[in-house]
């Protein structure tokens, strides 16, 4: 899967990198490439599952939709 990154210089040092498509998925890095390593494991944690205790009505159809 591919994601845009939008990667610039922090205004402080560094740089900050965040992903328009996700929300709230932001990340900063002393480097170019420490903020891509860190954004990378960003995304992984908001597009990780999330298990709760809600309950799933039996009548539901739980479909995987690939992206």
């Amino acid at each position: 899967m591919n994601i845009k990154v939008v990667l610039e210089p922090s205004d402080e040092s560094g740089y900050t990198a965040f992903v328009p498509s996700l929300p709230g998925c932001i990340s900063e890095g002393n480097t170019k490439e420490e903020a891509l390593k860190n954004i990378r494991e960003a995304i992984e944690l908001y597009l990780e599952e999330v298990e709760d205790d809600s309950v799933i009505s039996p009548k539901a159809e739980v479909i995987s939709v690939a992206v």
